[in-house]
């Protein structure tokens, strides 16, 4: 089976929760770090291209749930690190409320005798 038949595909709208919950578990970092810690957690079982998760990092800076600042990478690279800020942590758990109830339909849909 080839790498790409492998891949998980993250389900749409989750990109925000998952970014907002790795700032959380881990503090400040930047985008390529959140991209290859959420790889990390799904086992390398699905690949984040820049392209993927630098919009979503834009998004959720203009809706307030993040912010950046200037720092220094651990290759020595000058980088943008985010980091959830208050509103963030609020949104975190509406987010957290909205995939737990969209998981119990399915798991309730999947139950029924169709």
């Amino acid at each position: 089976m080839s790498r790409s038949e492998q891949s998980a595909e993250i389900p749409y709208g989750t990109l925000d929760l998952l970014i907002l919950k790795t700032l959380q578990s881990l503090g400040p970092l930047h985008g390529y770090a959140i991209a290859r810690r959420i790889e990390q957690v799904a086992e390398n079982t699905l690949h984040l291209s820049q392209g993927a998760i630098y919009p979503a990092l834009m998004r959720l800076q203009q809706e307030g749930w993040i912010s950046t600042k200037w720092g220094i990478s651990e290759t020595n690279r000058k980088v943008k690190f985010f980091s959830l800020t208050k509103a963030g942590q609020k949104q975190l758990v509406v987010e957290l409320a909205k995939w737990e109830n969209a998981t119990a339909f399915v798991a309730r849909f999947l139950e029924e005798s169709i």
